[in-house]
């Protein structure tokens, strides 16, 4: 574990367990939490709420516009928080280093959270943003312009999910961007054994907000459990984000070989030393930012080389 971490976990108070809280003051706790470490809020060009509207219901987004506009794409940001915390505010910050370091446009999606909105809903939200975004360029200054769906974490689930279900419509779809993803309820590998407590993500709680997301549906869907996935032939070139020591590390690497399996290009990035959310930890951890210097570096790689279907 990287050292600059160990006065970080000391002086955290011991995570309280789903079931002995509530969501909205978990969801509360997890914005103050985000407002503590986001350091400073890189300027942008132009930042903008955009509501969405969709059949029966609106989805906010909020679009980031970088300073040093390099290239004409548009990311789609589906931020983590196992399915049940998190919002556009916590996510804020990474969505403004990213858009700076890659020079593109992030739209972020506060897609509907559990367990108010037990699954498929956050991924119903996810997969007809992308479509919306896809047909209506234009409202987002990028008409016709190469999309890339990303997230981290619980929305890097719903991003790799969305890439497998759209992947024949013929959307500009050019890579996925899946940050330490959590791929199933009932995965269990060596790390999430090995890093089950004590390294920020805790496995019990993970499992606990499980429940609340899948609800009354079977796990072993594949939109719930990417891993079980039979044929991802045909989904965008994939970039697959890990941390040494994050309990889904190895989770994360598995859905890495299984695209490959399918014919799917895949770049692995393990970043030595750190623990799971750590794209967001750059204030507390410096060494974090290098990793996201280098993923925004493969993915102006992506955009520039992979042709839009």
């Amino acid at each position: 574990m990287h050292p600059d971490y160990t006065p970080y976990l000391a002086a955290q108070a011991p995570a309280v367990h789903p079931d002995e809280t509530t969501y909205e003051i978990r969801r509360r706790a997890y914005r103050a939490q985000a407002h503590v470490i986001e350091g400073d809020r890189p300027t942008m060009a132009d930042v903008r709420d955009i509501t969405i509207a969709l059949p029966g219901r609106a989805v906010a987004t909020r679009l980031f516009v970088p300073l040093e506009e390099t290239h004409q794409a548009l990311v789609l940001f589906f931020h983590g928080g196992s399915f049940v915390i998190g919002d556009l505010d916590t996510h804020d910050a990474l969505c403004r280093r990213l858009s700076r370091a890659t020079g593109m446009r992030f739209l972020a999606v506060d897609y509907a959270l559990a367990p108010e909105h037990p699954f498929p809903a956050g991924l119903t939200d996810a997969i007809e943003v992308t479509r919306y975004v896809a047909a209506h360029g234009e409202l987002f200054d990028v008409p016709n312009a190469p999309l890339v769906l990303m997230g981290d974490s619980a929305g890097a689930c719903l991003a790799a999910v969305a890439a497998v279900e759209l992947r024949d419509e013929g959307l500009p779809l050019v890579a996925q961007v899946l940050a330490y993803p959590t791929f199933g309820p009932e995965v269990v590998t060596q790390s999430s054994h090995q890093y089950a407590s004590g390294y920020l993500l805790e496995m019990e709680h993970l499992r606990a907000d499980y429940r609340g997301y899948v609800g009354t549906h079977d796990h072993t869907d594949p939109r719930i459990s990417p891993l079980l996935c039979t044929d991802a032939t045909g989904a965008p070139a994939a970039i697959v984000v890990v941390a040494e020591c994050d309990p889904l590390r190895d989770e994360g690497l598995a859905y890495a070989g299984l695209l490959e399996h399918f014919g799917v290009k895949v770049e692995t990035l393990e970043a030595e030393g750190m623990l799971h959310g750590f794209l967001r930890h750059g204030s507390f951890v410096p060494d974090a930012l290098t990793t996201l210097d280098d993923l925004a570096h493969h993915l102006r790689d992506y955009v520039s080389s992979v042709e839009v279907r």
